[in-house]
């Protein structure tokens, strides 16, 4: 099986989007990260929710998370003003990492090795610089588990 058969439709945000409104599709769709692209339409990187999450936690509770429980603040309040007024670009790492892609003719083998290798719950699928969908690590493992 090819990536081009794995691949699935998911929606993309730019750059310069606004990053409270890309991680709202992120919780109403459930997703596992999303497709982040220029104004080309090219992608540029994959932001993925655990990353959202990481930085809606304080630094001093991610490094001793004994506090985490005394703290009252909504996170719904949290995530509104972490978020509020910024973009997507503000959101990902300072130092761009490798953007998680395949080619449209990779292997089932070839796209769990790239997901190991960079650590991220979806790729994505490519031909020349065209995105023709994404594969999310639950796919993965649904197709990898299914009979043949």
């Amino acid at each position: 099986m090819h990536a081009v058969e794995m691949a699935e439709e998911c929606p993309v945000v730019e750059l310069d989007s606004n990053a409270l409104d890309a991680v709202r599709m992120l919780a109403a769709r459930r997703l596992p990260g999303i497709v982040v692209t220029d104004r080309a339409g090219c992608p540029q990187s994959i932001l993925p929710a655990s990353h959202v999450v990481r930085l809606l936690v304080p630094s001093y509770v991610r490094d001793d998370p004994s506090p985490a429980g005394v703290l009252d603040e909504s996170m719904a309040d949290r995530v509104a003003d972490k978020l509020g007024g910024k973009t997507v670009r503000t959101l990902l790492p300072e130092k761009p990492s490798e953007l998680p892609r395949v080619q449209a003719d990779d292997t089932i083998v070839e796209v769990a090795a790239i997901m190991a290798r960079l650590r991220c719950p979806l790729v994505a699928v490519m031909e020349d610089k065209r995105l023709l969908g994404v594969i999310s690590a639950s796919r993965l493992l649904e197709l990898a588990l299914s009979p043949h």
